[in-house]
Parts: structure tokens; sequence; C-alpha cells
């Protein structure tokens, strides 16, 4: 019995996969065309914005959960602590810790990009208030 589900688990899932990515493609479809249906164009809509460091989250968390991983198994060896509670929660401990650090990374981008932005402005606003002066000598 467990032979079965162990085969047809996977195909179980990446059939529920496919069927989830067509049905997902297909209301798009329909949504777009009930759009031009009603005079709208569907690329004048407004996308919303892309997540920005979603990469830097998942290697952060990739990593903590790495040297999470690790240390739970050093507590598996030379502790006497029991082996899932070590490894569970040193994952999730690093895990968190990896998210902490891609979050405070992520709000110094901002800040300096909000920085950059400001000073770009103020340049721009210094450049155009000062008017021409001509010397005649």
């Amino acid at each position: 019995m467990e032979g079965v589900i162990a085969v047809s688990l996977p195909i179980i899932i990446s059939l529920a996969s496919f069927v989830m990515i067509v049905f997902l493609r297909r209301y798009e479809n329909a949504e777009k065309m009930k759009m031009i249906e009603m005079g709208f164009n569907p690329k004048d809509m407004v996308e919303p914005p892309k997540k920005k460091g979603l990469m830097l989250k998942f290697a952060l968390i990739a990593g903590g959960v790495g040297v999470g991983l690790l240390v739970g198994n050093f507590l598996d060896q030379y502790t006497g602590i029991n082996d899932d509670v070590a490894y569970f929660s040193m994952c999730l401990i690093f895990g968190g810790i990896g998210l902490y650090i891609a979050d405070q990374v992520m709000q110094k981008r901002l800040k300096e990009a909000e920085e950059a932005e400001k000073n770009a402005q103020n340049e721009e606003s210094k450049s155009t208030s000062t008017p021409l002066t001509h010397h005649k000598d």
C-alpha cells in the first residue's frame, strides 16, 4: 500500500499543478476578453508593482535554514537534545534570522533610494531656480 502511495503522490501533485496553471491562464484570458468587450485596453491597465527583494529573502531564508540544519546536527550529535527538536527549532530560528536580515537590507536599500531621489530633486530645483544673470563690462 505504501508503495502505491509513494508512486502516485508525485503524479497527483504534478497533475494538480498543471491543472492549476491551465485554469489560472484560462481565467486571466477570460478577464482580458471581458475588458476588451467593455471597451478597455488590457495593456493600459496598471500592473501591480513587482516585489523587490524576493530573491534576497529566499536566499537568506535558505541560508538560514541551512545553518539551522548544521547547528541542529551539532546539537543532535554532541548534546542530549532530541533530534526532532534540534533540527526544527534551529531551522525556524535561523530561517527567522535570515528573514530579519533580508528585511533590514531591503529597508536600507529603500532609504538609500529615497535619499537619492530627494537629492536628485533638490539638485534639479537648484538648477532651475538660479536665474542667469548677464554682466556687462
